[in-house]
């Protein structure tokens, strides 16, 4: 085996290894983060109910679900890109709202 054989073997080996970190950074801290943003967000759009309190309490009750499927959707989509952009996506329209909210509050 020649070294220019045996860096294109090593080369081959790395690629995989990126892929599972980039995967790993998306469904450690990023779907993490996307959940906390949906949770923050979604008290902004769900009815208040009757005592006023429930746009609060559903989100928080239902963050473990929340980053639960965020968790399993980026291990498990076959196409990293897709799964960065979709994650994205909720990060953007969340804190967007979120950030109107806020500008409109002050």
């Amino acid at each position: 085996m020649t070294t220019a054989d045996h860096t294109t073997a090593a080369g081959i080996r790395q690629r995989p290894r990126l892929r599972a970190w980039t995967r790993g950074v998306l469904a450690g801290p990023l779907a993490f983060v996307a959940s906390w943003i949906l949770m923050a967000g979604a008290a902004l759009y769900l009815p208040e109910g009757a005592a006023g309190i429930d746009n609060l309490v559903f989100p928080v009750v239902l963050f473990p679900l929340i980053w639960a499927v965020l968790f399993l959707y980026a291990l498990l989509d076959r196409r990293l890109l897709r799964a960065y952009v979709v994650i994205g996506l909720v990060l953007a329209s969340h804190g967007g709202l979120i950030a109107a909210h806020l500008g409109s509050v002050a």
